[in-house]
């Protein structure tokens, strides 16, 4: 058997925001291109998916599904998708189109995806109380703990080691959000939940609130499809409660317009009609989850790694802008926040002063950074002043 560990420079295709991109395989060998040694096994010596699941929950995972790789019905949603310009500028989502819809042309000789589903939702972090306070900061509750990346990466190495232990002989290569996966596809097929209308999969038990990654083998378990049935009905919150009206019809999202895409993954000024829609978002939205029916009473994940870290949960706009890039890296250090720069966190900052009151301290503040920042951060101080002084 073959074990390669992927490294930057073997990974065009990840997203940007996906710094690492993981092969997850139990052994590895001294020569990159060794043979692989396949062995034959029956269906009786495959682990069953209760023995799987078991392992996966003794990891902090609370479900895994199994797929086929069949995407086929994904193909026209997908194209749409991009003829009509939703992904904005995130390209990648254009590159490696044919191995994002095949993943046997990701992973040459997958037969199967099992997809394992991680709850991250924080206790107690009062999302609606501070969304209703505009003085506090809003950070999306999946970006308050550890880098997710880093979480979910090194379970699946050990679910994967777990699998070849019980049925060696066979390939097993792990992606956690970074490379052209259509995860949520292979999660609904796999039986983990369906598509709601907001884009994201829900589950009538721990709503959207959780995370997904995948192992592609070639090990031949059962992937007989146990999609699960929409349940959404009639329910149109999440669209209706959506701040820039992004969901533009049930099951399409127009990123362009998101606040988590304008506040993470757009890199140049803000437009002017989404400002002062954000609020006092600074990374990330949550509205369409928050709001959704689903998403009541859920357990709050057992995993301490998401649990808020330096008060991020409940932090005035001022104590974060007084930061500068020092502070700000050491603050995101270990963190999916790392994905924006500094350039990012003041800018979306800035807006956030601006929506909020206006007040002597707020004014000195702004107008104090004025002189030391960017041009683009610049432009929207001066949106945030010409606002609070209105």
């Amino acid at each position: 058997m073959v074990c390669r560990l992927f490294t930057r420079q073997d990974y065009a295709t990840r997203s940007p925001g996906c710094y690492r991109s993981q092969c997850v395989l139990p052994r590895f060998y001294p020569s990159y291109n060794s043979a692989v040694t396949q062995t034959t096994h029956t269906e009786s010596a495959l682990p069953s998916e209760t023995a799987i699941t078991d392992w996966a929950k003794a990891l902090g995972f609370d479900a895994v599904g199994f797929s086929s790789i069949d995407l086929s019905d994904q193909e026209a949603p997908v194209r749409d998708f991009l003829r009509a310009g939703f992904q904005g500028s995130m390209g990648y989502l254009e590159r490696n189109l044919e191995k994002r819809l095949n993943p046997d042309a990701l992973e040459p000789g997958t037969v199967c995806v099992i997809t394992a589903r991680m709850n991250y939702w924080p206790e107690d972090t009062q999302p609606l109380t501070i969304l209703h306070s505009p003085e506090k900061a809003y950070i999306s509750r999946y970006a308050l703990g550890r880098d997710y990346h880093k979480v979910l990466r090194k379970r699946l190495a050990r679910l994967a080691r777990q699998i070849d232990n019980a049925l060696p002989g066979y390939r097993y290569r792990a992606f956690t959000d970074s490379a052209p996966v259509l995860e949520k596809a292979l999660a609904a097929q796999g039986g983990l939940g369906w598509m709601g209308k907001h884009t994201l999969i829900l589950n009538r038990d721990v709503g959207s609130w959780f995370f997904l990654g995948e192992i592609f083998t070639n090990a031949p378990f059962p992937t007989t499809s146990r999609e699960v049935a929409d349940e959404c009905g009639k329910c149109n919150a999440c669209m209706s409660v959506c701040p820039t009206d992004a969901i533009v019809a049930p099951h399409v999202l127009d990123a362009r317009r998101c606040i988590s895409y304008l506040t993470i993954e757009h890199r140049g000024a803000i437009p002017h009609a989404y400002r002062e829609l954000m609020g006092n978002r600074i990374f990330g939205c949550d509205d369409c989850q928050l709001y959704c029916p689903w998403n009541r009473d859920v357990d709050a994940s057992s995993l301490s790694d998401f649990r808020p870290r330096h008060g991020l949960d409940d932090r005035e706009l001022l104590s974060l802008w007084a930061l500068d890039e020092t502070d700000f890296l050491a603050l995101t250090e270990g963190s999916a926040m790392r994905r924006i720069s500094f350039e990012q966190w003041q800018r979306n900052l800035a807006i956030a002063l601006g929506n909020g009151p206006s007040g002597a301290d707020v004014i000195t503040a702004l107008r104090q950074k004025r002189d030391t920042t960017t041009p683009m951060v610049q432009e929207h101080i001066d949106w945030a002043l010409a606002k609070l002084s209105r």
